[in-house]
Protein backbone atom coordinates (compact mmCIF):
# COMPACT_ATOMS: atom_id res chain seq x y z
CA UNK A 1 0.00 0.00 0.00
CA UNK A 2 1.07 3.41 -0.72
CA UNK A 3 -0.96 5.13 2.22
CA UNK A 4 0.64 5.01 5.39
CA UNK A 5 -2.43 5.00 7.65
CA UNK A 6 -6.21 2.93 7.87
CA UNK A 7 -9.33 4.14 8.94
CA UNK A 8 -10.35 1.62 11.64
CA UNK A 9 -13.40 0.76 12.85
CA UNK A 10 -15.83 3.59 13.70
CA UNK A 11 -18.95 2.05 16.10
CA UNK A 12 -21.26 0.08 13.70
CA UNK A 13 -23.04 2.54 11.25
CA UNK A 14 -19.93 5.00 10.87
CA UNK A 15 -17.97 3.43 8.93
CA UNK A 16 -20.58 0.86 7.69
CA UNK A 17 -19.77 1.84 4.12
CA UNK A 18 -16.27 3.92 4.18
CA UNK A 19 -14.57 1.76 1.55
CA UNK A 20 -17.50 2.87 -1.00
CA UNK A 21 -15.83 6.61 -0.43
CA UNK A 22 -12.13 6.02 -0.06
CA UNK A 23 -11.08 2.79 -1.61
CA UNK A 24 -10.70 4.26 -4.36
CA UNK A 25 -8.14 6.51 -3.56
CA UNK A 26 -5.92 3.83 -2.17
CA UNK A 27 -7.14 4.47 1.05
CA UNK A 28 -7.82 1.26 3.55
CA UNK A 29 -10.74 1.29 5.87
CA UNK A 30 -12.13 -1.13 8.28
CA UNK A 31 -16.62 -2.18 8.47
CA UNK A 32 -18.08 -3.55 11.26
CA UNK A 33 -20.15 -6.62 10.97
CA UNK A 34 -21.52 -7.19 14.26
CA UNK A 35 -25.19 -5.58 12.63
CA UNK A 36 -26.55 -8.09 9.76
CA UNK A 37 -29.85 -5.82 10.18
CA UNK A 38 -27.75 -2.51 9.25
CA UNK A 39 -25.94 -4.50 7.09
CA UNK A 40 -28.70 -5.84 4.76
CA UNK A 41 -30.61 -2.66 5.18
CA UNK A 42 -27.58 -0.66 3.86
CA UNK A 43 -27.13 -3.20 1.00
CA UNK A 44 -30.52 -2.33 -0.16
CA UNK A 45 -30.13 1.09 -0.02
CA UNK A 46 -26.34 0.91 -2.03
CA UNK A 47 -27.95 -1.58 -4.44
CA UNK A 48 -30.38 0.57 -5.24
CA UNK A 49 -28.25 3.99 -5.30
CA UNK A 50 -25.78 2.08 -7.79
CA UNK A 51 -28.57 0.44 -10.42
CA UNK A 52 -27.91 -3.37 -9.15
CA UNK A 53 -30.60 -5.59 -8.59
CA UNK A 54 -31.23 -6.86 -4.69
CA UNK A 55 -33.05 -9.76 -3.17
CA UNK A 56 -33.93 -8.66 0.29
CA UNK A 57 -33.05 -11.88 2.80
CA UNK A 58 -35.30 -11.71 5.57
CA UNK A 59 -33.92 -12.41 9.22
CA UNK A 60 -35.71 -15.51 9.70
CA UNK A 61 -34.58 -17.38 6.78
CA UNK A 62 -31.67 -20.30 7.21
CA UNK A 63 -27.91 -19.00 7.83
CA UNK A 64 -29.27 -15.20 7.38
CA UNK A 65 -26.84 -13.39 9.66
CA UNK A 66 -23.49 -15.32 7.26
CA UNK A 67 -26.02 -14.47 4.29
CA UNK A 68 -26.52 -11.13 5.00
CA UNK A 69 -23.12 -10.64 5.38
CA UNK A 70 -21.46 -12.29 2.53
CA UNK A 71 -24.06 -10.33 0.14
CA UNK A 72 -23.04 -6.73 1.35
CA UNK A 73 -19.57 -7.44 1.48
CA UNK A 74 -19.79 -8.93 -2.19
CA UNK A 75 -22.11 -5.68 -3.10
CA UNK A 76 -19.18 -3.48 -1.64
CA UNK A 77 -16.23 -5.52 -3.32
CA UNK A 78 -17.91 -5.09 -6.91
CA UNK A 79 -18.58 -1.37 -6.20
CA UNK A 80 -15.17 -0.58 -5.45
CA UNK A 81 -13.90 -2.99 -8.54
CA UNK A 82 -15.96 -0.58 -10.53
CA UNK A 83 -15.30 3.25 -8.94
CA UNK A 84 -11.61 1.61 -9.18
CA UNK A 85 -11.91 0.34 -12.97
CA UNK A 86 -13.52 3.39 -14.11
CA UNK A 87 -10.60 5.65 -12.48
CA UNK A 88 -8.28 4.02 -14.52
CA UNK A 89 -9.86 4.91 -17.41
CA UNK A 90 -9.50 8.86 -16.73
CA UNK A 91 -7.11 10.89 -18.78
CA UNK A 92 -5.13 13.34 -16.80
CA UNK A 93 -6.97 16.12 -16.61
CA UNK A 94 -6.87 18.21 -13.08
CA UNK A 95 -9.37 18.36 -10.78
CA UNK A 96 -10.72 14.24 -11.56
CA UNK A 97 -10.26 11.36 -9.96
CA UNK A 98 -7.35 9.96 -11.05
CA UNK A 99 -5.37 12.90 -10.06
CA UNK A 100 -7.30 13.10 -6.73
CA UNK A 101 -5.58 9.58 -6.09
CA UNK A 102 -2.08 10.65 -6.96
CA UNK A 103 -2.59 13.94 -5.13
CA UNK A 104 -3.73 12.24 -1.66
CA UNK A 105 -0.53 9.99 -1.57
CA UNK A 106 2.02 11.04 0.65
CA UNK A 107 4.95 13.11 -0.67
CA UNK A 108 7.54 10.30 -0.36
CA UNK A 109 5.71 7.69 -2.15
CA UNK A 110 6.56 6.39 -5.00
CA UNK A 111 3.57 6.89 -7.18
CA UNK A 112 3.44 10.47 -5.98
CA UNK A 113 6.71 11.24 -7.00
CA UNK A 114 6.01 9.54 -10.32
CA UNK A 115 3.21 11.62 -10.88
CA UNK A 116 4.68 15.02 -10.48
CA UNK A 117 7.62 13.61 -12.89
CA UNK A 118 4.89 13.15 -15.32
CA UNK A 119 3.78 16.90 -14.95
CA UNK A 120 7.08 18.30 -16.09
CA UNK A 121 6.83 16.01 -19.35
CA UNK A 122 6.27 18.59 -22.48
CA UNK A 123 5.66 15.88 -25.17
CA UNK A 124 1.57 14.52 -24.95
CA UNK A 125 2.95 11.09 -25.94
CA UNK A 126 5.61 10.96 -23.48
CA UNK A 127 3.24 11.37 -20.70
CA UNK A 128 0.31 9.72 -21.40
CA UNK A 129 2.83 6.38 -21.63
CA UNK A 130 4.24 7.43 -18.29
CA UNK A 131 0.62 7.77 -16.98
CA UNK A 132 -0.02 4.15 -18.11
CA UNK A 133 2.88 2.58 -15.92
CA UNK A 134 2.11 4.70 -13.12
CA UNK A 135 -1.67 3.30 -13.53
CA UNK A 136 -0.34 -0.06 -13.85
CA UNK A 137 1.24 0.30 -10.06
CA UNK A 138 -1.90 2.02 -8.81
CA UNK A 139 -4.00 -0.14 -6.17
CA UNK A 140 -7.20 0.03 -4.69
CA UNK A 141 -7.54 0.18 -0.68
CA UNK A 142 -8.25 -2.35 1.61
CA UNK A 143 -11.86 -3.52 2.47
CA UNK A 144 -11.49 -4.75 5.90
CA UNK A 145 -14.13 -5.87 8.77
CA UNK A 146 -14.01 -6.16 11.95
CA UNK A 147 -15.51 -8.62 14.46
CA UNK A 148 -15.36 -8.31 18.25
CA UNK A 149 -14.29 -11.55 19.22
CA UNK A 150 -16.26 -11.79 22.94
CA UNK A 151 -19.90 -10.65 20.72
CA UNK A 152 -21.21 -14.03 20.38
CA UNK A 153 -24.26 -14.79 21.80
CA UNK A 154 -26.18 -18.36 20.87
CA UNK A 155 -28.90 -18.01 18.91
CA UNK A 156 -32.07 -19.64 19.27
CA UNK A 157 -34.75 -21.46 16.94
CA UNK A 158 -38.67 -20.54 17.12
CA UNK A 159 -39.02 -23.70 19.65
CA UNK A 160 -36.57 -22.35 22.11
CA UNK A 161 -33.54 -25.00 21.06
CA UNK A 162 -29.57 -23.86 20.46
CA UNK A 163 -28.97 -23.36 16.68
CA UNK A 164 -25.09 -24.57 17.63
CA UNK A 165 -21.89 -23.04 17.80
CA UNK A 166 -21.39 -22.61 13.92
CA UNK A 167 -24.63 -19.74 14.32
CA UNK A 168 -23.45 -17.81 16.79
CA UNK A 169 -23.02 -13.97 15.94
CA UNK A 170 -19.77 -14.17 15.51
CA UNK A 171 -18.70 -17.19 13.87
CA UNK A 172 -21.82 -16.69 11.71
CA UNK A 173 -19.83 -13.26 10.93
CA UNK A 174 -16.75 -14.85 10.15
CA UNK A 175 -18.52 -17.68 7.55
CA UNK A 176 -19.87 -14.63 6.08
CA UNK A 177 -16.47 -12.97 5.43
CA UNK A 178 -15.15 -16.30 4.22
CA UNK A 179 -17.27 -17.15 1.63
CA UNK A 180 -17.27 -13.33 0.05
CA UNK A 181 -15.66 -12.32 -2.78
CA UNK A 182 -13.07 -9.87 -0.46
CA UNK A 183 -9.70 -10.71 -0.97
CA UNK A 184 -8.80 -8.47 2.46
CA UNK A 185 -8.75 -9.09 6.43
CA UNK A 186 -11.20 -9.62 9.09
CA UNK A 187 -9.88 -7.94 12.30
CA UNK A 188 -10.39 -9.71 15.55
CA UNK A 189 -10.83 -7.14 18.36
CA UNK A 190 -11.96 -7.35 22.32
CA UNK A 191 -10.01 -10.37 23.52
CA UNK A 192 -9.66 -14.06 22.74
CA UNK A 193 -12.44 -16.44 21.73
CA UNK A 194 -11.28 -20.49 21.92
CA UNK A 195 -13.88 -21.23 20.07
CA UNK A 196 -14.09 -18.55 17.29
CA UNK A 197 -10.58 -18.53 16.27
CA UNK A 198 -10.60 -22.38 16.13
CA UNK A 199 -13.03 -21.80 13.71
CA UNK A 200 -10.76 -20.30 11.49
CA UNK A 201 -9.38 -22.96 10.71
CA UNK A 202 -12.36 -24.60 8.44
CA UNK A 203 -11.90 -22.10 5.77
CA UNK A 204 -9.35 -22.32 3.60
CA UNK A 205 -8.95 -18.68 2.22
CA UNK A 206 -7.27 -18.32 5.95
CA UNK A 207 -4.54 -21.32 5.31
CA UNK A 208 -1.96 -20.63 2.41
CA UNK A 209 -2.21 -21.24 -1.97
CA UNK A 210 0.37 -22.65 -3.92
CA UNK A 211 2.52 -19.81 -4.45
CA UNK A 212 2.55 -19.44 0.02
CA UNK A 213 0.21 -16.28 -0.35
CA UNK A 214 -3.00 -16.21 2.13
CA UNK A 215 -6.51 -15.33 -0.19
CA UNK A 216 -7.86 -13.58 3.66
CA UNK A 217 -5.81 -12.72 6.19
CA UNK A 218 -6.38 -11.94 10.12
CA UNK A 219 -5.50 -9.41 11.63
CA UNK A 220 -5.34 -9.14 15.84
CA UNK A 221 -5.99 -5.68 17.35
CA UNK A 222 -4.37 -5.63 20.76
CA UNK A 223 -3.39 -3.80 23.78
CA UNK A 224 0.23 -5.31 24.72
CA UNK A 225 2.80 -7.63 23.63
CA UNK A 226 2.04 -10.56 25.91
CA UNK A 227 -1.73 -11.20 24.89
CA UNK A 228 -0.39 -10.40 21.63
CA UNK A 229 1.88 -13.30 21.48
CA UNK A 230 -0.60 -15.27 23.03
CA UNK A 231 -3.51 -15.17 20.48
CA UNK A 232 -1.35 -15.18 18.01
CA UNK A 233 0.47 -18.75 19.11
CA UNK A 234 -2.97 -20.39 19.99
CA UNK A 235 -3.65 -19.27 15.95
CA UNK A 236 -0.12 -20.55 14.49
CA UNK A 237 -0.80 -24.04 15.73
CA UNK A 238 -4.06 -24.36 13.80
CA UNK A 239 -2.50 -23.64 11.11
CA UNK A 240 -3.95 -18.98 10.65
CA UNK A 241 -0.69 -16.30 10.45
CA UNK A 242 -1.54 -13.74 11.95
CA UNK A 243 -0.65 -10.64 9.24
CA UNK A 244 -0.64 -7.84 11.48
CA UNK A 245 -0.96 -6.91 14.85
CA UNK A 246 -2.64 -3.45 15.72
CA UNK A 247 -1.67 -2.24 18.76
CA UNK A 248 -4.31 0.18 19.97
CA UNK A 249 -3.73 2.38 23.10
CA UNK A 250 -5.60 0.97 25.78
CA UNK A 251 -7.71 4.18 27.24
CA UNK A 252 -6.89 7.27 24.39
CA UNK A 253 -8.96 5.51 21.81
CA UNK A 254 -12.17 5.36 20.82
CA UNK A 255 -15.26 3.09 21.68
CA UNK A 256 -14.34 0.45 24.31
CA UNK A 257 -11.83 0.57 25.96
CA UNK A 258 -9.25 -1.90 27.25
CA UNK A 259 -7.40 -1.02 29.54
CA UNK A 260 -3.60 -2.31 30.37
CA UNK A 261 -2.60 -2.75 33.91
CA UNK A 262 -0.87 0.50 33.67
CA UNK A 263 1.18 -0.98 30.62
CA UNK A 264 2.08 2.61 28.80
CA UNK A 265 1.33 2.59 24.81
CA UNK A 266 5.27 3.94 24.27
CA UNK A 267 6.65 0.84 26.27
CA UNK A 268 4.26 -1.42 24.64
CA UNK A 269 5.44 -0.65 21.16
CA UNK A 270 9.14 -0.91 22.54
CA UNK A 271 8.48 -4.09 23.45
CA UNK A 272 6.97 -5.01 20.13
CA UNK A 273 9.92 -3.55 18.32
CA UNK A 274 12.40 -5.36 20.20
CA UNK A 275 11.24 -8.52 20.34
CA UNK A 276 9.02 -8.77 16.84
CA UNK A 277 11.70 -10.78 15.07
CA UNK A 278 11.82 -13.57 17.37
CA UNK A 279 8.24 -13.42 17.69
CA UNK A 280 7.94 -14.30 14.05
CA UNK A 281 10.43 -17.22 14.61
CA UNK A 282 8.37 -18.85 16.81
CA UNK A 283 5.51 -18.46 15.71
CA UNK A 284 6.60 -19.87 12.17
CA UNK A 285 7.61 -22.70 14.39
CA UNK A 286 4.33 -23.77 15.42
CA UNK A 287 2.64 -22.75 11.94
CA UNK A 288 4.69 -24.19 9.88
CA UNK A 289 4.44 -27.26 12.05
CA UNK A 290 0.14 -27.29 11.98
CA UNK A 291 0.41 -26.78 7.65
CA UNK A 292 2.63 -29.97 7.68
CA UNK A 293 -0.11 -31.77 9.18
CA UNK A 294 -2.85 -30.53 6.70
CA UNK A 295 -0.62 -31.23 4.11
CA UNK A 296 0.97 -27.60 3.16
CA UNK A 297 4.31 -26.94 3.36
CA UNK A 298 5.92 -23.83 3.28
CA UNK A 299 9.21 -22.41 3.59
CA UNK A 300 9.25 -18.79 4.99
CA UNK A 301 7.21 -17.02 7.21
CA UNK A 302 4.44 -15.06 5.73
CA UNK A 303 5.04 -11.08 6.28
CA UNK A 304 3.50 -9.73 9.76
CA UNK A 305 3.07 -6.07 9.96
CA UNK A 306 2.67 -3.85 12.71
CA UNK A 307 0.75 -0.80 12.94
CA UNK A 308 -0.83 1.48 16.35
CA UNK A 309 -4.08 3.32 16.45
CA UNK A 310 -5.17 4.98 19.34
CA UNK A 311 -5.23 9.13 20.04
CA UNK A 312 -2.81 10.14 17.63
CA UNK A 313 -3.40 13.72 16.70
CA UNK A 314 -0.46 15.32 14.28
CA UNK A 315 2.04 14.89 11.53
CA UNK A 316 5.12 14.98 14.23
CA UNK A 317 3.23 11.95 16.42
CA UNK A 318 2.48 9.78 12.94
CA UNK A 319 6.18 10.49 11.73
CA UNK A 320 7.54 9.70 14.84
CA UNK A 321 5.21 6.42 16.02
CA UNK A 322 6.51 4.83 12.12
CA UNK A 323 10.28 5.82 11.94
CA UNK A 324 10.94 5.23 15.70
CA UNK A 325 8.68 1.96 16.45
CA UNK A 326 9.74 0.75 12.61
CA UNK A 327 6.07 0.44 12.33
CA UNK A 328 4.28 -0.39 9.15
CA UNK A 329 1.11 1.79 9.34
CA UNK A 330 -0.53 4.03 11.89
CA UNK A 331 -4.51 4.26 12.72
CA UNK A 332 -6.16 7.42 12.37
CA UNK A 333 -10.35 7.30 13.24
CA UNK A 334 -12.32 9.97 15.40
CA UNK A 335 -10.89 12.48 13.05
CA UNK A 336 -12.60 11.27 10.14
CA UNK A 337 -16.15 11.42 12.14
CA UNK A 338 -15.66 15.37 11.22
CA UNK A 339 -14.95 14.14 7.80
CA UNK A 340 -18.74 13.90 5.91
CA UNK A 341 -17.71 12.23 2.78
CA UNK A 342 -15.89 9.64 4.67
CA UNK A 343 -17.79 8.93 7.77
CA UNK A 344 -22.11 8.72 8.76
CA UNK A 345 -21.93 11.31 11.15
CA UNK A 346 -26.30 12.97 11.44
CA UNK A 347 -26.00 16.35 10.79
CA UNK A 348 -27.02 17.34 14.17
CA UNK A 349 -23.92 15.19 15.76
CA UNK A 350 -21.78 16.72 13.49
CA UNK A 351 -22.30 20.04 15.12
CA UNK A 352 -22.35 18.81 18.65
CA UNK A 353 -18.99 17.09 17.70
CA UNK A 354 -17.30 20.55 16.01
CA UNK A 355 -17.83 22.53 18.98
CA UNK A 356 -16.99 19.95 21.62
CA UNK A 357 -14.11 20.39 24.57
CA UNK A 358 -12.49 18.17 26.47
CA UNK A 359 -15.25 17.37 29.28
CA UNK A 360 -17.34 16.40 26.44
CA UNK A 361 -15.92 13.26 26.03
CA UNK A 362 -15.23 10.61 28.97
CA UNK A 363 -15.04 7.09 29.73
CA UNK A 364 -18.28 5.64 30.83
CA UNK A 365 -20.01 2.88 32.29
CA UNK A 366 -22.36 3.17 29.23
CA UNK A 367 -21.51 -0.76 27.50
CA UNK A 368 -23.65 -3.36 28.07
CA UNK A 369 -20.67 -5.51 27.62
CA UNK A 370 -19.66 -4.23 30.89
CA UNK A 371 -16.21 -2.83 29.30
CA UNK A 372 -15.79 0.75 29.37
CA UNK A 373 -16.56 2.76 26.91
CA UNK A 374 -15.59 6.23 25.12
CA UNK A 375 -18.84 8.31 25.43
CA UNK A 376 -19.89 11.77 24.05
CA UNK A 377 -21.75 13.61 26.64
CA UNK A 378 -24.31 15.68 23.93
CA UNK A 379 -25.13 12.51 22.20
CA UNK A 380 -29.21 12.18 21.62
CA UNK A 381 -28.56 8.66 23.57
CA UNK A 382 -27.05 10.12 26.59
CA UNK A 383 -30.02 13.02 26.25
CA UNK A 384 -33.10 9.69 26.06
CA UNK A 385 -31.45 7.92 28.53
CA UNK A 386 -31.50 11.00 31.38
CA UNK A 387 -35.02 11.13 29.86
CA UNK A 388 -35.93 7.88 30.67
CA UNK A 389 -34.82 8.06 34.25
CA UNK A 390 -37.19 11.17 35.23
CA UNK A 391 -39.80 9.59 33.56
CA UNK A 392 -38.77 6.82 35.90
CA UNK A 393 -38.52 4.40 32.73
CA UNK A 394 -35.14 2.87 33.07
CA UNK A 395 -33.66 1.22 30.14
CA UNK A 396 -34.19 0.58 26.51
CA UNK A 397 -36.70 -1.98 24.72
CA UNK A 398 -34.21 -4.55 23.25
CA UNK A 399 -35.05 -5.18 19.96
CA UNK A 400 -31.54 -6.68 18.28
CA UNK A 401 -30.03 -8.42 21.29
CA UNK A 402 -26.62 -8.64 19.82
CA UNK A 403 -25.69 -7.60 23.54
CA UNK A 404 -27.73 -10.08 25.29
CA UNK A 405 -24.73 -11.59 27.62
CA UNK A 406 -26.83 -11.32 31.30
CA UNK A 407 -28.65 -14.50 32.94
CA UNK A 408 -28.77 -13.40 36.42
CA UNK A 409 -32.23 -13.20 36.41
CA UNK A 410 -33.45 -15.25 32.59
CA UNK A 411 -32.49 -18.60 31.30
CA UNK A 412 -31.80 -17.01 27.97
CA UNK A 413 -29.35 -14.15 27.94
CA UNK A 414 -30.82 -10.46 27.89
CA UNK A 415 -29.25 -7.07 27.87
CA UNK A 416 -27.79 -5.14 31.06
CA UNK A 417 -29.25 -1.83 28.90
CA UNK A 418 -32.70 -3.29 28.33
CA UNK A 419 -35.78 -1.77 30.50
CA UNK A 420 -36.30 -5.73 31.39
CA UNK A 421 -33.11 -6.60 33.43
CA UNK A 422 -33.24 -2.70 34.72
CA UNK A 423 -36.75 -2.92 35.76
CA UNK A 424 -35.69 -7.03 37.57
CA UNK A 425 -32.05 -5.04 38.80
CA UNK A 426 -33.47 -2.21 40.34
CA UNK A 427 -36.33 -4.46 42.27
CA UNK A 428 -33.50 -6.26 43.68
CA UNK A 429 -31.67 -2.81 45.21
CA UNK A 430 -34.77 -1.74 46.74
CA UNK A 431 -34.39 -5.22 49.10
CA UNK A 432 -31.12 -4.69 49.98
CA UNK A 433 -31.41 -2.02 52.73
CA UNK A 434 -28.28 0.07 51.57
CA UNK A 435 -27.29 3.25 52.73
CA UNK A 436 -28.17 6.44 50.45
CA UNK A 437 -24.83 7.12 49.09
CA UNK A 438 -24.28 3.43 48.35
CA UNK A 439 -27.65 2.94 46.90
CA UNK A 440 -27.08 5.96 44.59
CA UNK A 441 -23.76 4.81 43.26
CA UNK A 442 -25.10 1.38 42.32
CA UNK A 443 -28.53 3.10 40.49
CA UNK A 444 -26.02 5.20 38.45
CA UNK A 445 -23.97 1.89 37.37
CA UNK A 446 -27.10 0.22 36.85
CA UNK A 447 -28.91 2.86 34.52
CA UNK A 448 -25.68 4.24 32.85
CA UNK A 449 -25.87 1.77 30.16
CA UNK A 450 -27.50 2.57 26.72
CA UNK A 451 -28.99 0.76 23.75
CA UNK A 452 -25.65 0.62 21.50
CA UNK A 453 -26.93 -1.75 19.26
CA UNK A 454 -30.06 0.57 17.96
CA UNK A 455 -27.57 3.83 19.05
CA UNK A 456 -24.05 2.99 17.21
CA UNK A 457 -26.59 2.48 13.92
CA UNK A 458 -28.88 5.60 14.28
CA UNK A 459 -26.43 8.06 12.61
CA UNK A 460 -26.08 6.13 9.41
CA UNK A 461 -30.05 5.92 8.98
CA UNK A 462 -30.49 9.24 9.71
CA UNK A 463 -27.78 10.16 7.47
CA UNK A 464 -29.75 8.30 4.65
CA UNK A 465 -32.96 9.09 5.74
CA UNK A 466 -33.36 5.31 6.45
CA UNK A 467 -35.66 5.29 9.99
CA UNK A 468 -38.36 3.35 9.80
CA UNK A 469 -41.40 4.90 11.36
CA UNK A 470 -41.52 4.82 15.55
CA UNK A 471 -38.04 3.86 15.21
CA UNK A 472 -35.70 5.10 18.02
CA UNK A 473 -33.74 7.87 16.11
CA UNK A 474 -31.68 8.81 19.50
CA UNK A 475 -27.52 8.45 18.03
CA UNK A 476 -24.80 7.21 20.63
CA UNK A 477 -21.19 8.32 18.93
CA UNK A 478 -17.78 6.99 20.76
CA UNK A 479 -15.06 9.06 19.58
CA UNK A 480 -11.98 8.89 21.79
CA UNK A 481 -11.08 11.83 23.56
CA UNK A 482 -8.35 13.10 20.28
CA UNK A 483 -11.42 14.42 19.00
CA UNK A 484 -11.23 17.58 21.44
CA UNK A 485 -8.84 19.24 19.43
CA UNK A 486 -10.14 18.70 15.76
CA UNK A 487 -13.08 22.02 15.88
CA UNK A 488 -14.51 22.18 12.69
CA UNK A 489 -15.67 20.07 9.62
CA UNK A 490 -12.82 18.62 7.53
CA UNK A 491 -12.73 17.57 3.62
CA UNK A 492 -11.10 14.16 2.59
CA UNK A 493 -8.46 16.17 1.12
CA UNK A 494 -8.12 18.11 4.12
CA UNK A 495 -7.59 15.44 6.87
CA UNK A 496 -5.14 13.27 4.92
CA UNK A 497 -2.78 16.25 4.30
CA UNK A 498 -2.34 17.46 7.44
CA UNK A 499 -1.72 13.17 8.74
CA UNK A 500 1.38 13.82 6.00
CA UNK A 501 2.34 16.85 7.51
CA UNK A 502 1.44 19.10 4.38
CA UNK A 503 -1.17 20.95 6.60
CA UNK A 504 -1.25 21.56 10.21
CA UNK A 505 -5.46 21.51 11.12
CA UNK A 506 -4.67 22.12 14.84
CA UNK A 507 -2.59 25.39 14.62
CA UNK A 508 -1.87 26.99 18.23
CA UNK A 509 -4.53 24.63 20.11
CA UNK A 510 -2.97 23.84 23.15
CA UNK A 511 -2.99 19.76 23.10
CA UNK A 512 -0.61 17.71 24.96
CA UNK A 513 1.50 14.99 23.17
CA UNK A 514 -0.53 11.38 22.77
CA UNK A 515 1.75 9.65 25.21
CA UNK A 516 1.18 11.71 28.04
CA UNK A 517 -2.42 12.33 27.16
CA UNK A 518 -2.55 8.44 27.68
CA UNK A 519 -0.66 8.55 30.72
CA UNK A 520 -2.99 11.39 32.34
CA UNK A 521 -6.16 8.91 30.96
CA UNK A 522 -4.26 6.16 33.34
CA UNK A 523 -3.59 8.20 36.36
CA UNK A 524 -7.61 9.26 36.21
CA UNK A 525 -8.40 5.64 35.61
CA UNK A 526 -6.09 4.66 38.82
CA UNK A 527 -7.63 7.66 40.76
CA UNK A 528 -11.12 6.41 40.49
CA UNK A 529 -10.43 2.48 40.84
CA UNK A 530 -8.82 3.51 44.08
CA UNK A 531 -12.10 5.77 45.51
CA UNK A 532 -14.07 2.82 44.49
CA UNK A 533 -12.29 0.40 47.04
CA UNK A 534 -11.94 2.31 49.61
CA UNK A 535 -14.49 0.82 51.75
CA UNK A 536 -13.22 -2.91 50.98
CA UNK A 537 -9.63 -2.49 49.68
CA UNK A 538 -8.53 -6.09 50.24
CA UNK A 539 -5.16 -6.84 50.39
CA UNK A 540 -4.85 -8.44 46.56
CA UNK A 541 -6.14 -5.37 45.34
CA UNK A 542 -3.89 -3.05 46.80
CA UNK A 543 -1.09 -5.09 45.41
CA UNK A 544 -3.00 -4.99 42.10
CA UNK A 545 -3.18 -0.88 42.19
CA UNK A 546 0.39 -0.60 43.38
CA UNK A 547 1.97 -3.05 40.49
CA UNK A 548 -0.50 -0.58 38.25
CA UNK A 549 1.52 2.70 40.01
CA UNK A 550 4.51 1.36 40.08
CA UNK A 551 3.86 0.11 36.07
CA UNK A 552 3.14 4.12 35.50
CA UNK A 553 6.20 5.18 37.27
CA UNK A 554 7.86 2.98 34.68
CA UNK A 555 6.53 4.40 31.93
CA UNK A 556 7.16 8.21 32.82
CA UNK A 557 10.86 6.97 33.20
CA UNK A 558 10.82 5.34 29.86
CA UNK A 559 9.29 8.24 28.12
CA UNK A 560 12.02 10.95 29.89
CA UNK A 561 14.60 9.10 28.77
CA UNK A 562 12.60 8.95 25.13
CA UNK A 563 12.19 12.85 24.96
CA UNK A 564 15.87 13.35 25.95
CA UNK A 565 16.85 11.43 22.87
CA UNK A 566 15.14 13.56 20.55
CA UNK A 567 17.06 15.80 18.35
CA UNK A 568 16.59 19.18 19.20
CA UNK A 569 16.46 19.29 23.38
CA UNK A 570 16.42 22.92 23.41
CA UNK A 571 12.66 23.13 20.92
CA UNK A 572 9.81 24.87 23.14
CA UNK A 573 8.12 22.04 21.85
CA UNK A 574 10.44 19.16 23.85
CA UNK A 575 10.78 21.67 27.06
CA UNK A 576 6.45 21.41 26.58
CA UNK A 577 6.56 17.64 26.82
CA UNK A 578 9.53 17.45 29.70
CA UNK A 579 7.14 20.09 31.79
CA UNK A 580 3.66 18.08 30.88
CA UNK A 581 5.81 14.79 32.12
CA UNK A 582 7.18 16.39 35.58
CA UNK A 583 3.28 17.43 36.00
CA UNK A 584 1.79 14.03 35.65
CA UNK A 585 4.17 12.43 37.61
CA UNK A 586 3.45 14.85 40.31
CA UNK A 587 0.07 14.02 40.15
CA UNK A 588 0.66 10.04 40.37
CA UNK A 589 3.02 10.85 43.37
CA UNK A 590 0.38 12.24 44.96
CA UNK A 591 -1.84 8.83 44.59
CA UNK A 592 -0.97 6.60 48.23
CA UNK A 593 -2.33 3.15 47.82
Amino acid sequence: MSHTFHIPVLGLGYSIDTPLKVARYGISSVMSIVDDELIERMRIYHAAECGESFEPIGKKEPDARARRITAYLDLVARQVERQFTELLKLPYEPGNDLCRYFELLPEGARLRQGYELMQEFKDPDQRRYFLELLKSEMTPGAIDVNIMSKVDKMNYAAGGEALGDQFTDALAALRGFAVSRLASSVILSAGMNPRLYSYLESFACFLPDAEGRLPKKVILKVSDFRSAFIQAKFLAKKGIWVSEFRVESGLNCGGHAFATEGFLLGPILEEFKQKRQEMVSELFTGYQAALQEKGITIATAPAQRLSVQGGIGTAGENHFLLQHYQLDATGWGSPFLLVPEVTNVDESTLQQLEHAGEKEFYLSGASPLGILFNNFKNSTAEVQRLKRLENKRPGSPCTKKYLCTNTEFTDQPICTASREYQHLKLQQLDTLELTEPEYEQQYRTITEKICLCEGLCASAYLKYDLLKPRENKAVAICPGPNLAYFSRIYSLEEMVRHIYGELDLLGKINRPHMFIKELNLYIDYLRTDLQAQLKGLTDKKQKQLSKFKTQLQEGISYYRDLFSKQADQTSALIQDWFSELSLSELELSQIEI
